[in-house]
């Protein structure tokens, strides 16, 4: 029997909720950045030891990205999202209860890491087969600008919550807070979402209606094998890949090095190093924002290509210019501000490379967002082990100048992406 049914549509309530889910997500992986100088000191390990376990997290979530989005093509994203929330919790647990001195410590911190980024590589594919299920084609860089927003205001807040959280109780405290929040919200999740429209019981008709009508295929309860070949032939798809590259390697040294460059690069003591920290966060959720609804607007006035491909080419450039005239400034507040903006710049395109995997992939949304996730991904694994390389070697300028140059590059690939040729069978 259906209950009455909601003013506000449900499915923006439940994106909300996903919202929620990518802000624990940021909150899990931003904590050992803020807590690094501690963890550092206790595990008597060098900058460049703790970039290993950065980039341990980043690999374990590259590598797992395809296959989470063939779980979450399977099972589900209620399902799938519940059970990485209740992973993520327990891993990020773990990384506080290793023991400082126990044999091997680092190499069991790097473990731990490593496998919390498996878990948490079920977060984007997830939410992408969601929107691909629940939102019309002209409303996805909205819907995935709500999803990404929520991974920067998890990274926002998190300097000043983890900074006190540190200050008042310890480092250890800071990961035991991070669960705790997770585990909440995995039951919130799990009580409201449904994987498909048609299951819910609070969608009225006039919303099934307006779904189904934007949707360039049908998405149903059981769905063909996966077409691996036509995904991985797909020059579309690799072009939206290789161009989230250039993201992943530039917005990567804000979630894992930015706090730690205030501290120790420019001389901020903890609390002004919390409260600088958020800006690039402020930035990045609201440029999320602005950046999906530009983008959504510019497909339904001019064309998918110019609102997807285009637009995502231009704010590849524009970050890639604010950040070679921020790390070349002098003064330490000016040098900030202007970071936070390219920050903000990287992010304005967040959501045009999973609007266009969901359009290329419909109900393999998750497969191809995993994959475009993966090479993300990759690069910022690099990007965790290269900026102290480059930092100590050659000073933090430079790793900014390099995370530039890789975004100039980066733009080649979006130029030949056509985001209307999917790799699906469309409905007759």
């Amino acid at each position: 029997m259906r209950t009455a049914p909601m003013k506000v549509p449900v499915r923006y309530l439940l994106v909300l909720l996903i919202f929620l889910i990518a802000m624990v997500v940021n909150l899990d992986r931003s904590n050992i950045s803020i807590a690094g100088s501690y963890i550092a000191a206790d595990f008597h390990i060098s900058i460049v030891q703790l970039g290993w376990c950065f980039s341990a997290f980043m690999i374990g979530y590259a590598a797992f990205l395809i296959p989470s989005g063939w779980i979450a093509g399977k099972w589900g994203p209620r399902r799938t999202l519940t059970g990485g929330l209740i992973w993520w919790g327990a891993l990020t647990i773990a990384t506080a209860l290793v023991p400082p001195g126990m044999a091997n410590a680092l190499w069991v911190l790097i473990g731990v890491r490593f496998v919390l980024g498996l878990g948490e590589a079920l977060a984007y594919p997830s939410a992408n087969q969601f929107i691909a299920a629940w939102f019309p084609s002209t409303e996805r860089g909205k819907a995935n600008a709500w999803v990404q927003s929520g991974a920067q205001f998890g990274s926002g807040i998190a300097p000043p919550l983890v900074a006190f959280i540190i200050y008042t109780f310890g480092w250890h405290a800071a990961f035991f807070a991070s669960a705790a929040i997770g585990l909440v919200i995995a039951c919130l999740w799990y009580r409201a979402a449904r994987d498909l429209p048609a299951q819910h019981s609070w969608v009225t008709p006039q919303e099934m209606a307006h779904i189904q009508a934007g949707l360039p295929v049908e998405m149903d309860t059981v769905r063909p094998p996966v077409p691996w070949r036509r995904i991985f032939g797909s020059k579309d798809t690799w072009g939206t890949a290789l161009a989230y590259a250039g993201f992943g390697y530039a917005a990567t040294i804000f979630s894992t090095w930015f706090f730690i460059y205030l501290k120790e690069g420019r001389g901020f003591d903890l609390k002004s190093s919390a409260v600088l920290g958020m800006l690039p966060f402020i930035a990045t959720t609201t440029c999320c924002l602005l950046g999906g609804v530009i983008s959504d607007w510019l497909v339904k006035h001019k064309s998918p290509y110019i609102g997807r491909s285009v637009f995502g080419a231009f704010t590849l450039g524009l970050a890639g210019i604010i950040l070679i005239i921020g790390g070349h400034a002098e003064n330490a507040v000016v040098a900030s501000l202007l970071l936070a903006a390219g920050a903000g710049a990287i992010y304005l395109g967040q959501a045009v490379y999973y609007a266009v995997a969901a359009d290329l992939g419909g109900p393999y949304a998750g497969v191809v967002s995993g994959m475009v996730s993966m090479c993300g991904q990759i690069a910022g694994a690099i990007t965790a082990s290269l900026t102290p390389f480059l930092a100590t070697r050659y000073g933090w300028e430079y790793a900014f100048y390099v995370a530039a140059g890789v975004t100039f590059v980066c733009i080649i690939p979006w130029l030949f992406v056509n985001p209307t040729r999917g790799i699906y069978v469309p409905r007759a």
